[in-house]
């Protein structure tokens, strides 16, 4: 009796380990941190800098190449900082990571989809689905989906995780 309860012991043990092991293996369970200053720095300064992780490679590559007109604005950047920046985006794209999140986010488009904003991927929306205008629309310090930064408070590290949200004005998710 003994000896089946050590045995369980050990195989629950090692189950548990290969678990961790396969977690580690992926990354985590949030997106790569941006670890470019210059991205940092250039996408920084006029909205929160976004970790390539979020959108697959293939977006970041239209993206870059429609800098002219960046979501109504003129973003266009000298063609060194171009190349330098477009690389880091490519090289880190959700296709190319090894974060959970990423590989979700890429696992949930179709093959040649070339979204431009997070906020509308498929798998963004229905991970909000259960948040209220109050909460993000008509909330005056989130407005949109694309405010990431109003709500998950450790998003610069790269984790989304639920039990780090802090919606703006609502202590839980179903405050009246």
């Amino acid at each position: 009796m003994k000896f089946k309860s050590i045995a369980i012991i050990s195989l629950t043990l090692f189950s548990v380990s290969a678990m961790a092991d396969s977690w580690f293996s992926l990354g985590g369970s949030g997106v790569k941190p941006v670890n470019n200053p210059q991205w940092l720095e250039e996408c920084g300064a006029c909205h929160f800098p976004y970790q390539p992780g979020l959108l697959p490679s293939r977006s970041w590559k239209k993206m870059f190449a429609n800098l002219d007109d960046h979501f109504g604005e003129n973003a266009e950047l000298a063609q060194d900082e171009l190349e330098s920046l477009l690389q880091y985006a490519v090289e880190n794209g959700a296709d190319k990571s090894n974060h959970k999140r990423s590989a979700i986010i890429s696992r949930s488009l179709r093959k040649n989809d070339e979204p431009q904003r997070i906020s509308t991927l498929r798998y963004i929306v229905r991970k909000h689905d259960e948040l209220s205008r109050r909460h993000v629309q008509n909330n005056p310090e989130v407005k949109s989906l694309s405010h990431c930064q109003a709500c998950h408070t450790d998003i610069s590290n790269g984790s989304f995780s639920e039990s780090e949200i802090e919606i703006p004005g609502f202590r839980d998710w179903d405050d009246d």
